[in-house]
């Protein structure tokens, strides 16, 4: 797989993925909250599918063929 995503969009998933997971364990939200697995873990591979399919990167490096 080709990393698509840059650190900062890595890192802002992981942090919003876990802030999920935390409000669901905690009881603030509803199950809907283990939504947040995906996206720490796009965030921890760098490899967004979603990217993929619609020709999107935000990885700097990536785009220059690097």
């Amino acid at each position: 797989m080709k990393a698509n995503m840059a650190s900062w969009d890595r890192a802002a998933r992981v942090v919003v993925g876990l802030i999920l997971i935390a409000l669901t364990l905690t009881g603030y939200i509803g199950l809907w909250g283990w939504i947040g697995v995906v996206p720490v873990v796009t965030g921890l591979v760098g490899n967004c599918p979603l990217y993929s399919v619609l020709g999107i990167s935000t990885c700097k490096s990536c785009k220059s063929g690097q």
